[in-house]
């Protein structure tokens, strides 16, 4: 049985992941400061919901050295909601709070206009290239989402999703992969996300 390091950074809502990876047959460790359980990880998932500020008890508790270090050792990482965010150099959400800066761009608001921030509800996908994350998805799949704040769309972008303007719903280079969606809330797209994240082979 696979396992899979949870993080736990007191924001994210683990409930529903972690069913999510035990129905998928995988073995799920939840951490929220343990480093040597992120130095001997197989893969890594940090899960995510609320303020971006909240992602600085990832490096209070030294967990954003030891997910760099890990990422680079090529160990699968799936970044969901804020945790693809974090992603990124940072979010106007919390201007002060660094992110991993694996992806140079920030993350900002939706603007305010014609539709209700935030984005809550599900919508399609448009799926870009041939992104391995996203096999046996069909484009135009409808996923689970909620968030006001989100990435710009770019060469990372594996797919991207349009409310109020075009932005990355979900991003993928090497072996770091973020979806700004929630795939454990998304149905059967969502699992096939999920397990497709678990047999990744880089």
């Amino acid at each position: 049985m696979m396992k899979v390091t949870v993080i736990d950074y007191k924001a994210g809502n683990l409930t529903s992941v972690l069913k999510a990876l035990q129905h998928l047959g995988a073995e799920p460790v939840v951490t929220d400061s343990d480093l040597s359980l992120i130095e001997r990880a197989e893969r890594i998932v940090l899960p995510g919901v609320g303020h971006f500020a909240a992602t600085e008890r990832l490096d209070s508790t030294g967990m954003t050295g030891a997910i760099r270090d890990a990422v680079k050792r090529g160990v699968p990482f799936l970044g969901i909601c804020v945790g693809m965010q974090w992603l990124y150099a940072g979010s106007t959400e919390a201007p002060e709070q660094a992110g991993l800066s694996f992806f140079d761009e920030r993350c900002s608001r939706f603007p305010e206009g014609g539709e209700k921030v935030p984005h809550v509800g599900w919508n399609s996908l448009e799926v870009k290239g041939l992104p391995r994350l996203f096999s046996g998805v069909r484009d135009g799949e409808y996923v689970y989402f909620t968030h006001s704040y989100r990435a710009p769309v770019s060469e990372d972008t594996s797919a991207k999703a349009n409310y109020i303007e075009p932005f990355a719903a979900a991003v993928e280079r090497g072996n770091v992969m973020g979806v700004q969606f929630h795939p454990e809330k998304s149905g059967e797209a969502g699992l096939k996300i999920l397990r497709s994240f678990l047999e990744w082979r880089c």
